[in-house]
């Protein structure tokens, strides 16, 4: 078993030399041409999802549009500095169990992605001397 085979097994591809085998038994049926080419695009079009919670209740909605693999912005400066550490942590959590990342990108604003999405590249926070 090669890796390509491996690979094809994992995505539930089969070749067709097991479809060819079967009609060269059966040589009154003509036997098609294999073909090895698998579609892997599953989704074309990703929607980035804005938020500014100002309650932690809808901290479910943003852990909703991650489930369904959309990747989230939060924006965290509407609400008070304790409510905004509880929806870190329950986001944290979500994107955690679905094998997601959570990044800060700014003062209070977040980006938090589902598994279908990589982040490239950081930001890094530049400290003022006062």
């Amino acid at each position: 078993m090669t890796l390509m085979d491996r690979i094809m097994g994992f995505f539930g591809v089969t070749e067709e030399e097991e479809y060819e085998e079967g009609l060269e038994q059966d040589s009154s049926v003509p036997a098609k041409g294999k073909s090895n080419i698998v579609s892997l695009h599953t989704q074309k079009n990703i929607r980035l999802v804005l938020f500014e919670p100002r309650t932690f209740e809808e901290t479910q909605e943003i852990a909703d549009n991650l489930k369904s693999h959309r990747p989230v912005v939060v924006n965290l400066q509407r609400v008070r500095r304790d409510v905004g550490m509880k929806i870190v942590d329950f986001l944290s959590g979500t994107v955690y169990a679905l094998g997601g990342n959570i990044q800060k990108l700014g003062p209070q604003i977040f980006i938090c992605t589902p598994a279908n999405v990589d982040i490239q590249g950081t930001i890094t926070e530049i400290l003022q001397d006062d």
